[in-house]
């Protein structure tokens, strides 16, 4: 199957973009759940969710103070932070409304219903009245939406560019929340073991995983044992291995894929040899940053090998 690559770009952005709305929101959601539970003094700030998306200098530029209703607003609402819930939904809208041809008939009436709820409610539900009940709306449509694609799309190249932008997507988000998280329980300056046993389990639930780590590990959450499932662990859907071994297999049958499989592949070969254990966390920090660059280089080799134009003969 041939595809324009201006399609091919939409759909992998839809993708980047419906995981993202989902990734923040459920992000959101296990944050203001921890902060309610934690004793008093544990917390760790609402300026946290922000340096996940590293989003500080688009922060300050709108906003004073890192407070609740201001980062929540950021997260939620604001239409200048390219990560916030309203940004996301309304570009994916906007990807999918040119690309319906290649999509499943329902994904523009479920995408667009998602839009128009997001764009009536966000401002709304930034105080805790309404914030859950959206949060786990936002949530489970764009589940729905996924899962409606997945379970619909034929395996062909529209299947595989969303695929390449879910799991990318995923794989960046996941990275974040590790090395901000991370950083922040382990550099408290009055650490509590009952409170650092909650901060490590939330950090497990912003990423649906706490479950499966309970599953696979035990019913403790470890700091070093947590960090290792998230990286390591081959048969969960929210890990970093199992988001690159599935890019590897998107992007098998794709033509001129010499350059993004090298640069998967020789991610994952960092990847098995990363032991938290073994690890201070300014080395782990460290390891993180040159991670963080693999996945920049994959979209990069993504985008000039499919997305791009090719030059025309007079051009060149």
């Amino acid at each position: 199957m041939t595809m324009l690559s201006s399609v091919a770009e939409r759909l992998y952005w839809m993708a980047r973009y419906l995981e993202r709305a989902e990734n923040t929101a459920r992000l959101t959601s296990a944050y203001t759940h921890m902060i309610l539970d934690l004793p008093k003094g544990a917390e760790l700030g609402w300026q946290l969710l922000v340096d996940i998306f590293d989003a500080d200098p688009v922060f300050r530029k709108h906003y004073r103070a890192f407070n609740e209703q201001n980062v929540l607003r950021f997260l939620i609402a604001d239409m200048n932070n390219f990560s916030s819930i309203n940004y996301a939904i309304k570009a994916a809208r906007e990807n999918v409304r040119t690309t319906r041809d290649v999509l499943p008939e329902e994904t523009w009436e479920h995408v667009n219903e998602l839009h128009i709820h997001c764009k009536d409610v966000a401002e709304k539900s930034i105080g805790r009245r309404h914030r859950y009940e959206f949060l786990e709306q936002i949530i489970s449509r764009c589940q729905m939406i996924n899962g409606l694609l997945m379970t619909t799309l034929c395996r062909d190249h529209p299947h595989r560019f969303i695929k390449l932008g879910h799991l990318l997507e995923r794989a960046d988000m996941t990275t974040r929340i590790i090395d901000v998280g991370a950083g922040a329980i382990l550099g408290r300056e009055n650490n509590n073991p009952a409170a650092d046993t909650l901060l490590w389990s939330s950090m497990l639930q912003s990423m649906s995983a706490i479950s499966a780590y309970r599953k696979k590990i035990g019913p403790i959450v470890e700091p070093d044992s947590a960090v290792n499932f998230i990286f390591k662990e081959n048969t969960l859907p929210r890990t970093v291995t199992y988001c690159l071994n599935g890019i590897l297999e998107e992007l098998e049958p794709l033509k001129n894929n010499e350059t993004a499989r090298e640069i998967a592949e020789s991610a994952l070969r960092k990847l098995n040899r990363f032991d938290a254990q073994k690890m201070t966390f300014e080395q782990m920090h460290h390891f993180i940053d040159q991670f963080q660059l693999y996945i920049g280089d994959l979209d990069e080799s993504i985008t000039n090998t499919w997305f791009l134009p090719m030059p025309t003969a007079s051009s060149e």
